[in-house]
């Protein structure tokens, strides 16, 4: 009789990989600030950590998707942990030498390393839970940890910030030595014990070349470029939600003056919000349709952008906002609420927007899902666009970018998701 393996232990490291996935993601947007400030560049090339560690994804989407069928979970995985320790270690050097440049560098590598795990440790915990419900129910308590750290990294850094105006790279260094030591951890427990590998036993019967792809389904494409414009919108909200409530009110695009620490509670509060809003999908999704939930939230998040912008900066609020221990009250323009409420529609919108995408795809669904790893580098374009318009119009203008991002979401949602070409055999 064969025993029954107990894999608790790759179980848990999965879950720090996936907790390690949006923290180094979420890295870049406080080191924004930081390298704003130290190296004295524009708003758009603040962006250039964040646009570098998604642009990684354009470039190794489809490989390592390629890697994980040819060399299996275990391999992909261990290769992707030993870049992101490099990817991270690459940014602390850039502290100590003071380089702007050396910081792209090991944000890029960073990027890299997401991709791969991105592509890995979803399968993975399917598979280390047996499939069906265990596998998806560890999925979803990965999906928790993931906007648990998300809500974390800014106001850590925030605190070791201390003031924004005078922060290096050196001062978030205690940040990237956690992450360097979880990867060596993690890379240590893999290397050790034995995984489930079911793509090693792949046969060559899927080799036979396709008439048609993924790429011929109508709302596919434009499902993909939603994707590329969700992960813009995503990461944009947040971002230069902390560049404008860091900046001086001197400063020539006029920004709040708050405190970085303050800062980066209110910003990691957008990303509780996230999980508080996957929270309440998830609960509803057997309910409510995905283009019901996306038309939904992309019509409210519109709403509360719009609000954002126009709301005077002079009337202020005392917002219970996430301080990483518990809520505090911190006083922000009522403006910076409303945008701050976002976390609430954008942490839904993947999944909306994936289900409709691959809906009636059939034998077409695994390539669609590698093509959609690739159009995450939105998260680096788009925040680009905004970051330009920032620096010629102001940090609120700036928000107009995400807003017309909003509106193809919304009319992806109403219109674009209908699947007009079922004459496609997906069998």
């Amino acid at each position: 009789m064969e025993q029954k393996k107990n894999y608790t232990l790759p179980i848990v490291m999965m879950f720090a990989l996936f907790a390690m996935i949006s923290f180094v993601t979420g890295l870049t947007n406080p080191l924004g600030v930081i390298v704003k400030n130290q190296f004295a560049v524009a708003n758009w090339m603040s962006q250039l950590g964040n646009a570098a560690n998604f642009i990684a994804y354009a470039f190794m989407g489809i490989p390592a998707g390629l890697m994980l069928k040819r060399i299996g979970y275990k391999k992909t995985a261990l290769v992707a942990v030993a870049v992101g320790f490099f990817g991270v270690g690459i940014q602390f050097l850039a502290g100590e030498a003071g380089s702007f440049g050396v910081y792209l560098t090991g944000a890029f590598i960073s990027g890299f390393s997401m991709c791969m795990l991105n592509t890995v440790v979803n399968p993975m915990l399917n598979t280390l839970g047996g499939g069906g419900k265990k596998g998806n129910q560890l999925i979803q308590f990965g999906g928790s940890l993931n906007s648990i750290s998300a809500t974390i990294v800014p106001i850590l850094v925030g605190y070791l910030m201390g003031n924004a105006a005078n922060a290096t790279i050196s001062d978030a260094a205690p940040a990237l030595f956690i992450a360097m030591g979880i990867f060596a951890v993690v890379f240590v427990v893999l290397y050790a014990v034995k995984i489930p590998e079911p793509f090693a036993i792949e046969t060559a019967k899927s080799a036979k070349k396709e008439k048609y792809s993924a790429l011929s389904f109508r709302h596919f494409v434009l499902g993909a470029l939603a994707i590329f414009i969700y992960v813009g919108v995503e990461v944009g909200i947040p971002n230069f939600m902390y560049l404008f409530l860091t900046a001086g009110r001197d400063a020539s695009t006029s920004g709040v003056g708050m405190a970085a620490a303050a800062a980066g509670s209110l910003v990691g509060t957008y990303w509780f919000l996230m999980m508080c809003g996957r929270l309440i999908g998830g609960a509803i999704g057997g309910k409510v349709s995905s283009k019901v939930q996306l038309t939904f939230v992309s019509t409210l998040a519109i709403a509360f952008v719009v609000a954002g912008i126009f709301s005077p900066l002079t009337s202020e609020v005392s917002m219970p906002v996430f301080t990483g221990t518990g809520f505090g009250l911190v006083q922000v323009p009522i403006g910076l609420m409303f945008i701050t409420l976002c976390g609430l529609c954008t942490s839904v919108m993947w999944g909306g927007i994936f289900n409709l995408a691959v809906e009636g795809l059939g034998k077409y669904t695994s390539m669609g899902s590698g093509f959609f790893m690739v159009m995450v580098c939105g998260g680096g374009i788009l925040p680009l666009i905004q970051g330009a318009v920032s620096d010629a119009a102001g940090y609120l203008t700036s928000y107009w970018v995400i807003i017309a991002g909003l509106a193809y979401l919304l009319y992806y949602a109403l219109i674009g998701s209908k699947n007009v070409n079922k004459d496609i055999p997906v069998e």
